[in-house]
């Protein structure tokens, strides 16, 4: 059985959970264990854990993120750690791109990183197809291990590496993600996060209309993106229009304080269909829908850009499902 240690940001807590529910399968075939951070228990030491279960993983997982690369202790110390022992052959390396950043440039930019070409996971059309991809390549990781120990690979036990001297001091410092200070969010900060989440919405737009069309012969996707601001998205079957929106992002006050979906293609930013407002808690950043004429208990809840770009891809496709 090969050892699978996972490096990542909290901030992508969610996505890993989701990455680690697909590995299901392989867990329960005896193929792999997985470890990460959240299994410490009550009463352990969290950096001594972190660095025994880093340094003994057959398979670590590097997540990688805008969060991952800016975060020392992910980048500089697991990153690093785990580099050193890919290269020298004591374990495999696999960069799993989450969301998408610059990350060609770094350490493990030189291995193939999964799903193919390096396609962020969050700008997948078919988010567990995506998942798929990454632990068909832990299967195979698991299988070339199994296979360098002349046994089958769910036979095969994780090394343990016994540091020489126990008392010597973890190469790992305090790990600050554990701790849940309260933290504030400038004006600075939430203009940063909708820029990048009507960023977001935009190519999640523009990839899932050349997918859809890819996937339906009788189906012809136009996205048109008007300025800095404004996109529209189209939608045609045997050349009937069926389905066209406008997204667009408003300001931080009046009507349109957030960014906004409209049926049909439109330069008014004074109506809308939908809205997302941005706003915090005591932790982070999100999008809050006002449910205008799409049922409010549906749309509630805490949304990050992925969630966003899913539920106006919803909204979008809604026409298009009643003509099935």
């Amino acid at each position: 059985m090969a050892s699978v240690f996972f490096s990542y940001s909290h901030a992508d807590e969610v996505l890993r959970d989701q990455l680690e529910k697909q590995l299901s399968i392989l867990k329960r075939q005896g193929v792999i264990e997985t470890w990460h951070d959240r299994r410490i228990g009550a009463g352990e030491e969290i950096d001594k854990a972190i660095s025994e279960n880093l340094t003994s993983a057959d398979i670590i997982l590097l997540l990688i993120s805008p969060d991952f690369i800016n975060s020392d202790y992910c980048y500089d110390r697991e990153m690093m750690v785990a580099m050193g022992r890919h290269e020298r052959g004591d374990a495999i390396v696999i960069p799993v791109i989450l969301r998408a950043c610059q990350w060609h440039g770094a350490p493990f930019g030189k291995l193939n990183a999964t799903p193919p070409d390096g396609r962020p996971i969050t700008q997948a059309v078919d988010r567990d197809q995506a998942f798929l991809e990454v632990a068909n390549a832990v299967q195979a990781a698991a299988k070339k291990l199994g296979s360098r120990r002349g046994v089958p690979t769910a036979l095969t036990g994780p090394v343990r590496i016994i540091p020489t001297d126990p008392s010597q001091d973890s190469p790992f410092g305090p790990r600050s993600s554990n701790l849940r200070m309260t933290k504030t969010f400038t004006d600075r900060d939430k203009d940063r996060f909708k820029h990048e989440a009507f960023e977001f919405m935009a190519k999640f737009f523009e990839n899932s209309l050349e997918e859809l069309q890819k996937r339906n012969s009788s189906i012809e996707g136009h996205f048109r993106r008007i300025d800095a601001n404004r996109f529209t998205a189209s939608a045609y079957r045997n050349g009937k229009a069926l389905s066209r929106c406008t997204v667009f992002m408003g300001g931080d006050s009046g009507f349109s304080r957030g960014i906004a979906f409209a049926q049909g293609e439109t330069t008014q930013s004074n109506s809308h269909n939908e809205m997302l407002t941005i706003e915090f808690d005591d932790q982070s950043l999100f999008l809050k829908s006002l449910g205008f004429g799409y049922g409010q208990s549906d749309r509630e809840g805490k949304l990050t850009p992925e969630g966003a770009a899913e539920l106006y891809w919803a909204i979008f496709m809604e026409p298009l499902q009643r003509e099935r």
